[in-house]
C-alpha cells in the first residue's frame, strides 16, 4: 500500500484551480485499491511562527493586516483557506513520518517552495518543505524540485536551516538562486532536451547519496508539461511518464527514505489530474506496492 496524506479540509475555495486539483487527485486515487489515505489534524500554527517571521504567521492567521496576509497570491483572505493550509503543513510532518517507517510516502498538497522567511509568493503560503527540516533537526532533509519554476523560497531557507539541501530543475528561474546547499539546473523550456532533465535527475540523486540525505522531499511539478502555460515545449505527457519512473526508481535504489507532493500544474483540471496520477502510479510500481 501506498501511504498518502491528505483531508477534504485540504480544499479552500479560491480564485485559482490550485486546491481542486487536490480534490480531483483525491478522488481519483479513492477508487485505487493499493492507496491507504491518512488524514492529519490542524497544524499548531507556533510551528510556523517559528519557522516564518512572526508577523508573517501571524497575519495569514488572522488575516490582518490584509496586504501581509494575501502576499503569497491569493486574493481573499478566510478561515477556510488558513484551515486548508494548516492542514496541508501538517499533512507534510505526517507523510515525513510514514515516508521513514514504510520507505516511501506522499502528501496530496502542494504550495510550499516560493515561500520565504519573511512572506510567501507565487500562491505559496508557509515552506512546508523547510518545515520538515526544522521539526526533524537531527534529519537531513533533501529536496528533489521539478517545479518548471526554481525553488527560490526553499533556497533561503537552506541558509537558516543546516540540515536542508535543495536541489531545483526548472525552466523558468523565479529568481532561484545558488547557494552551497542549493543548487539549480536550468533546462531550456525551448531549447532543452529530456537527455539534460534526466542527467539532472541522476545528478540530485548522488548529491543526496553524498550529502547522507535521512529524507528525500520529490515536488512533482506538472507546471513543465507542454501543455501548461508554463510548460516547456519539449516535454510531452510521455516524457513526463519517463521522468517520474526515473525518480522512483532511483529513490527506491538509493535506499533513502522519500515522500513526494505535487507541486506545480496550471491547464485545465482534466488534463492536469491524469499528469499528476502517474506520479503515484510510477511509485506504486518502483516500490511493488
Amino acid at each position: 500500500m501506498l501511504d498518502v496524506c491528505y483531508s477534504p479540509r485540504y480544499f479552500a475555495r479560491t480564485h485559482t484551480n490550485s486546491m481542486e486539483k487536490l480534490q480531483g487527485v483525491a478522488d481519483a486515487l479513492n477508487s485505487w485499491s493499493n492507496i491507504k489515505f491518512h488524514e492529519p489534524e490542524i497544524l499548531d500554527i507556533e510551528l510556523l511562527r517559528k519557522l516564518h517571521s512572526p508577523e508573517y504567521a501571524d497575519a495569514f492567521y488572522t488575516g490582518q493586516p490584509k496586504k501581509l496576509a494575501t502576499v503569497s497570491g491569493f486574493k481573499q483572505w478566510n478561515k477556510q483557506l488558513r484551515d486548508a493550509v494548516l492542514r496541508i503543513n501538517a499533512g507534510q510532518l505526517m507523510a515525513a513520518e510514514l515516508a521513514w517507517q514504510k520507505g516511501i510516502s506522499a502528501n496530496i498538497a502542494q504550495g510550499f517552495h516560493h515561500a520565504q522567511y519573511e512572506f510567501g509568493g507565487g500562491y505559496c503560503t508557509f515552506n512546508g518543505l523547510a518545515l520538515i527540516a526544522q521539526q526533524f533537526p537531527d534529519k537531513k532533509i533533501f529536496i528533489l524540485d521539478c517545479d518548471q519554476h526554481g525553488g527560490d523560497g526553499t533556497a533561503d531557507f537552506s541558509l537558516r536551516l543546516e540540515n536542508l539541501f535543495n536541489f531545483s530543475i526548472y525552466g523558468l528561474a523565479h529568481g532561484c538562486p545558488t547557494y552551497p546547499r542549493s543548487l539549480t539546473r536550468h533546462i531550456h523550456k525551448d531549447n532543452g532536451s529530456f537527455a539534460q532533465y534526466t542527467l539532472a535527475i541522476h545528478e540530485g540523486f548522488q548529491q543526496a547519496q553524498a550529502w547522507g540525505a535521512d529524507l528525500i522531499i520529490y515536488q512533482a511539478g506538472m507546471d513543465c508539461h507542454q501543455g501548461d502555460p508554463f510548460g516547456s515545449s519539449w516535454f510531452t505527457t510521455e516524457l513526463i511518464h519517463k521522468r517520474e519512473e526515473t525518480v522512483f526508481k532511483l529513490a527506491k535504489r538509493s535506499g533513502i527514505p522519500t515522500m513526494f507532493v505535487l507541486a506545480g500544474g496550471y491547464q485545465r483540471l482534466e488534463d492536469l489530474v491524469p499528469l499528476h496520477l502517474y506520479s503515484f502510479q510510477a511509485a506504486i510500481d518502483a516500490y511493488g506496492l
